[in-house]
């Protein structure tokens, strides 16, 4: 007899939800909660991006309020014919599921649904609240996806207290791992401005390029912190430098370079903002420099959430499960600023973003009964 998550998991992979295209994954989802009780409300919003459908249902009026967080987009394909089957057709094979999406995260997705289910039909008159907040613009910019929806429910006083992200947080064997953080992602480009002119006549011109190299020793340099016993030691890393017309004989007059700062909870953004200018202003280059802040470094530490999910890894799989906060960014980040304790909590991240991205076919089945452990645990 085939496995309830498993097939609910091979259903969403097939549906090509290219962020931010959702194709018909929240509806289905929607679907199957409205028929066990749950509010079911559509908030859409738009920018310059596009416009992002999301879905926010709720069983309960009631606090605490578990809410499980995810996406139902997915990162482009890349090249079909690289696959070992099409991405969005589910193909077992060798003990795996292949799909686009198998990881990241459409497994989780059909847990949620298979676990709430399988708990709300054991448990109708459970504590609390269960919630789900759905969004296909995690893949994306993030504009108008969880961020909007987080707005939304601050404005009108509604709360999230527990939230388990299904971000596929494992690292060798499903549930090895717990996300109980992430670092904040603070992005900038530097313009360092010259003058352009002849090479031949290098005394009327000022070449930003020359300069460049010890800016970025000044930058690369600075020792942020230690980071502490959660985070590791706050990074600055160059991705991108960019300069010149394409001629050999033309001095440029401006010279790019594109950071990023994964900073731990030492820090805040406008502390390592006021650093870095300060340390382009004792140089005495003329520069400009644009900021985007990508997220706020946050942390989850030891308690209910963290504990419930601890002891439901313990009774589904046996093992004992280490907190990390490595990694990217993920939506948690507009999550955990509320106050809400936040872990993200799913499959092995191997192969996301991949070729022949993959989950073990035990899984899903796996995956369920960890979620609803944790609901067991916290609303029970």
């Amino acid at each position: 007899m085939s496995d309830p998550t498993l097939e609910l998991t091979k259903t969403l992979i097939a549906a090509p939800s290219v962020t931010p295209n959702d194709a018909g994954c929240q509806a289905l989802m929607a679907e199957r909660l409205a028929s066990i009780g749950f509010s079911i409300e559509w908030l859409e919003f738009s920018d310059h991006h596009g416009t992002v459908t999301n879905l926010w249902a709720r069983r309960g009026s009631e606090r605490p309020c578990l809410t499980f967080a995810g996406h139902t987009d997915v990162v482009p394909i890349g090249d079909p014919d690289a696959w070992q089957s099409h991405p969005f057709t589910p193909t077992e094979c060798d003990g795996q599921l292949v799909g686009r999406g198998a990881a990241d995260m459409k497994t989780s997705l059909a847990a949620f649904i298979t676990s709430i289910e399988s708990f709300v039909e054991k448990h109708p008159n459970h504590k609390g609240s269960i919630a789900l907040l759905i969004t296909s613009d995690e893949e994306g910019p993030a504009t108008c996806g969880t961020r909007k929806v987080i707005e939304t429910l601050e404005k009108r006083g509604e709360k999230i207290d527990y939230c388990l992200v299904g971000e596929p947080s494992s690292s060798n064997q499903l549930a090895d791992v717990i996300k109980n953080g992430r670092r904040g992602s603070l992005g900038g480009i530097l313009r360092l401005l010259g003058v352009q002119g002849h090479v031949a006549y290098p005394h009327l011109a000022d070449n930003p390029i020359h300069k460049s190299g010890e800016v970025i020793t000044a930058l690369t340099n600075i020792e942020w912190d230690k980071g502490n016993d959660y985070f590791p030691a706050s990074s600055f890393q160059i991705s991108n430098i960019g300069g010149g017309t394409g001629a050999t004989n033309v001095i440029p007059d401006t010279v790019t370079i594109t950071f990023n700062i994964r900073y731990s909870t030492e820090q805040t953004a406008d502390a390592i903002q006021r650093r870095i200018e300060s340390e382009l202003n004792q140089l005495g280059h003329a520069y400009e420099i644009d900021w985007t802040l990508f997220g706020e470094p946050f942390l989850t530490e030891p308690g209910a959430l963290v504990d419930a999910c601890q002891a439901a890894i313990k009774t589904e799989l046996n093992i004992d499960s280490q907190l990390s906060t490595s990694g990217g960014t993920s939506d948690g980040r507009f999550i955990a600023p509320t106050g809400a304790q936040v872990v993200e909590l799913g499959p092995i991240n191997a192969t996301i973003h991949k070729v022949n991205e993959c989950v073990d076919l035990k899984t899903p089945h796996q995956l369920s009964g960890i979620y609803k452990a944790v609901m067991v645990n916290l609303l029970t």
